[in-house]
């Protein structure tokens, strides 16, 4: 009796031993930011539901498991215009996040979505969007979702949405707009499991074009 207690006991210390190996280290999110630079004349940011300072101050550091990478450098880029106004679809997953002319691509007016395939599924931990940060603005139904069907009609997980009145036909969301920086945008993400990672915007606070300087997808 002993030794079967013994035997069981052991048994329960490797399980919980190999469950505690199992769970994934967290480390705050860390990529390479451009530099800032803010150029033109100011333009008023006057949006609804835009974030303050406090929210700033609030929010928590962005964690991701260690060893994760970059999944989208690289990856196939398709949207809703194939043929942007300034700039190559490729551009949005080219490494570079310098505001300068010629580094970011811009489609036309109303809602415009990029689309990346990371060309199979992964499990993804942030998201970080770069649109354009030469100047202050915000923009406007910024919605970030992801699935494992290319035309999005079924599985889709939306992780980010600040279309707060709905004007996107998304949904409305309880995320708040924000002022683009040349530190981008991070958005956690509770590893769901997905192949494409598509984002919407509708216009800014500056002008009705829609820019993407650079997106990144963090995972494994």
């Amino acid at each position: 009796m002993k030794k079967i207690h013994l035997l069981i006991t052991s048994a329960l210390v490797a399980m919980l031993a190999c469950s505690m190996s199992a769970q994934e280290k967290m480390v705050p999110f860390k990529t390479t930011l451009p530099k800032p630079k803010l150029a033109g004349t100011p333009v008023a940011v006057k949006v609804a539901n835009l974030e303050t300072a406090d929210d700033i101050a609030k929010r928590p550091p962005v964690m991701i498991p260690e060893g994760s990478t970059n999944l989208a450098q690289g990856k196939p880029v398709t949207a809703s215009d194939a043929f942007p106004v300034i700039g190559m679809l490729e551009q949005v997953t080219d490494g570079d996040k310098d505001s300068d002319e010629g580094c970011f691509v811009e489609f036309g007016d109303g809602k415009q979505w990029v689309q990346i395939d990371l060309e199979k599924e992964a499990k993804i931990s942030a998201i970080a969007v770069w649109h354009f940060h030469s100047q202050a603005r915000a923009y406007s139904d910024v919605i970030v979702q992801i699935s494992n069907d290319p035309d999005f009609l079924a599985g889709v997980t939306t992780v980010f949405n600040n279309d707060h009145d709905n004007s996107a036909g998304l949904g409305a969301g309880k995320d708040k707009a924000y002022i683009d920086t040349n530190k981008g945008r991070v958005i956690p993400v509770n590893a769901v499991a997905g192949r494409y990672v598509r984002l919407y915007s509708n216009g800014n606070t500056a002008n009705t074009a829609n820019h993407y300087i650079e997106v990144e997808v963090w995972g494994k």
